[in-house]
C-alpha cells in the first residue's frame, strides 16, 4: 500500500505540476501577444512619422537643389551677369566671373572680378568645407595656375 500511495503522489505531483506549468505557459504567451500588439502599434506610429521626416527632408533638398540652379534667373537676387556664372555643385554652387561678358563680347576694359558663391534656402547654414573655402577666400589663399600639357 505504501507503494501505491507513493505512486498516486507523485502523479498527483506531476498533474498539478503540469497544470502550473500549462496556465503559466500560456499566461507568458498572453502577455508576449500583448507587448508585440504594443511594439506593433509604436512601430506604426514611428514608422508613419519618420517617413513622413524623410519625404519633408527629400522635399526641402529638391527644393535647394532646384533653387542653385534657378537663381540667376532672378534678378532681384542674383546682381550678376546670369552669362558670368558658371555653376559647380560642389563643393560650392557657383563660379562667378563678374564682367567676363561685357569683356568678351563688348572688348570691355572693365575689370574681371572672381567671385565663389553658394546658395541656401530656409536656415541652410554652411558646411564645415564650405567653411574652410570661405575662410581661404577671406584670407586671400587663392592663386592662379597655368597647367601645361605637352604632347
Amino acid at each position: 500500500m505504501a507503494f501505491e500511495d507513493i505512486l498516486l503522489g507523485l502523479a498527483v505531483g506531476l498533474l498539478l505540476t503540469l497544470i502550473v506549468y500549462l496556465a503559466m505557459s500560456a499566461r507568458l504567451r498572453h502577455r508576449i501577444s500583448l507587448v508585440e500588439a504594443e511594439f506593433k502599434q509604436l512601430w506604426a506610429e514611428q514608422e508613419k512619422g519618420i517617413r513622413k521626416d524623410v519625404a519633408d527632408r527629400s522635399r526641402y533638398v529638391l527644393k535647394g537643389k532646384i533653387a542653385e540652379h534657378m537663381v540667376p534667373l532672378l534678378g532681384d537676387i542674383f546682381k550678376y551677369d546670369p552669362s558670368d556664372a558658371r555653376f559647380i555643385g560642389a563643393p560650392i554652387d557657383y563660379l562667378i566671373f563678374d564682367g567676363y561678358t561685357a569683356v568678351k563680347d563688348l572688348n570691355s576694359d572693365e575689370p574681371i572680378t572672381v567671385i565663389l558663391a553658394d546658395v541656401k534656402t530656409g536656415n541652410a547654414r554652411l558646411s564645415k568645407t564650405e567653411r574652410r573655402i570661405k575662410e581661404a577666400v577671406e584670407a586671400g589663399r587663392v592663386r592662379w595656375e597655368t597647367i601645361r600639357l605637352d604632347f
